[in-house]
């Protein structure tokens, strides 16, 4: 069965990862897990590590020549390679940490397919890097977005590398934000799914260039595929000057979102 992930393509390859990764999440919830210490008040649990290794070994039998860079294990393979897998085994850890199901598993090959798999509900969003779909039961639905929900995520967690420029705390009491959004507060990039599949109309992060990062490469990918308007939040190119993410359904709801933003910078 193992050998069987040879023969899947990259998009094939990332949710077979993921939704192995989303088994271990899942079995392993509501255990008195151990916590492994990573300072400034972050941590992992034993079900990051097991998730993660579990993911490592589909992508290793599918595509033993690529680099991967983890979470938790950190590079593995040449950091320069031309394939390089994302994986971040648990996003939301403190959300599993004190039984939230608040979480997703993240796995993207950079600048190619990925895939966003939700543990507790069954669904996996995915990629091949030009259209986006989720999986559930069995059946693909290609993602629509759309900004009718009204409801943007904003990512309060810290570091704020931007302030005093920006902080996405100020923009939840922004005049303009509360007459037309509403605020839902999240800390996992199961919320770039959301804006995706049009359950929410925007996120938004502080951050450097997150185009890279295990936590948001996938999320990145699927919003890119389906059509999201997304950019850093200073409107420059992600990967490229940009810096943070604003992930929007559409245009309108991203421009609305960029003049709050600069206008509290």
């Amino acid at each position: 069965m193992i050998n069987s992930y040879a023969s899947l393509d990259d998009a094939g390859v990332a949710i077979a990862a993921a939704r192995a990764g989303a088994d271990v999440v899942r079995n392993m919830y509501g255990q008195r897990l151990t916590r492994i210490d990573k300072g400034a008040g972050d941590f992992a649990t034993a079900a990051d590590v097991e998730a993660e290794g579990t993911i490592l070994g589909v992508i290793r039998s599918a595509r033993p020549d690529d680099a991967v860079l983890g979470e938790e294990g950190g590079q593995q393979g040449v950091a320069e390679a031309v394939r390089q897998w994302l994986v971040d085994p648990l996003c939301g850890t403190l959300n599993y940490a004190v039984g939230n199901m608040l979480v997703a598993v993240n796995v993207a090959l950079r600048d190619g397919a990925a895939a966003v798999a939700d543990p507790f509900s069954g669904e996996v969003f995915f990629t091949d890097g030009e259209t986006a779909w989720v999986r559930h039961d069995g059946t693909d639905v290609q993602l629509v977005p759309t900004s009718a929900t009204q409801l943007v995520d904003v990512n309060l967690d810290p570091p704020f590398p931007s302030t005093p420029g920006f902080r996405a705390v100020d923009l939840l009491a922004h005049p303009g934000f509360v007459e037309r959004f509403r605020p839902r507060v999240v800390s996992t990039t199961l919320a770039l799914a959301w804006v995706a599949a049009g359950k929410r109309a925007a996120y938004v992060t502080d951050g450097g260039d997150l185009s890279g990062s295990v936590h948001f490469a996938a999320g990145i990918a699927l919003c890119q595929a389906a059509g999201c308007v997304v950019t850093g939040i200073d409107g420059a190119p992600i990967g490229q000057a940009g810096r943070g993410l604003v992930v929007a359904a559409d245009a309108e709801t991203h421009g609305l979102l960029m003049s709050m933003i600069r206008s509290r910078s």
